[in-house]
């Protein structure tokens, strides 16, 4: 059993989350991503829900404020996307008193209603699932994937950028497995992060990830990006 598979409809998670704000980076259903937490607020944060459901949003703040250099901006005035996506903690490791490497992984996307009002040190979202409730079922739209452009677009890119992969691996891998994975773990930037997470469906996110591609193929051949 998936440790994602308790989640079977939106109402089996919580209408209120506490938000993790990261720059650039995004979670999708059924990916992972993995995390350094060692900010006080964050470390305690992570304490609150390791004695819970052990969910964590991750969202993207919003673009135009004083803060854009910052990786997770502090503050509660700080704006933050519309939609994000709700992960759980599936390993965690105690490095020592003030680190922990954890890893999420996605359940559901949401979208921010409006701020709980707390006196935590971290921020608190009441959120709606109800747009995404097809996040909840494994591998739905994959038959409408263009799998053999995707793995073209995906081996002239690594090419291009001389990386080395576990081809194997990617050939076994399912169509929504890889798609989400990629998108996570790419090196675009925020805007191209954002419209990864919030693409209409699994053909509609493969296809922007494919354009990206290209895009930057075209552009410049050889980037020295990393998927990694």
């Amino acid at each position: 059993m998936s440790p994602t598979d308790r989640y079977r409809r939106p109402a089996d998670l919580a209408p209120r989350i506490p938000i993790f704000p990261l720059r650039g980076a995004i979670l999708l259903p059924r990916a992972t991503l993995p995390l350094n937490v060692f900010e006080p607020r964050y470390l305690e944060m992570l304490d609150d829900v390791m004695g819970g459901d052990r969910l964590i949003g991750i969202i993207q703040p919003g673009i135009g404020h004083d803060h854009e250099d910052e990786e997770s901006p502090r503050g509660r005035s700080v704006g933050l996307r519309n939609v994000g996506c709700v992960g759980r903690v599936t390993t965690y490791q105690e490095v020592d008193h003030a680190r922990r490497v954890i890893t999420l992984t996605g359940v559901m996307r949401y979208d921010v209603l409006d701020e709980a009002l707390t006196d935590l040190p971290y921020r608190v979202m009441s959120v709606s699932y109800d747009r995404y409730a097809a996040d909840l079922s494994e591998g739905l739209g994959e038959e409408q994937v263009d799998r053999p452009n995707l793995l073209r677009v995906l081996r002239s890119y690594l090419d291009a950028n001389r990386l080395e992969a576990d081809w194997a691996a990617i050939q076994r891998a399912s169509s929504e497995f890889l798609i989400n994975a990629l998108c996570v773990m790419c090196p675009y930037g925020p805007e191209e992060k954002q419209a990864l997470l919030e693409a209409e469906d699994l053909k509609c996110r493969a296809d922007v990830l494919v354009a990206l591609a290209e895009m930057e193929l075209a552009s410049n051949g050889s980037s020295g990006s990393t998927l990694q």
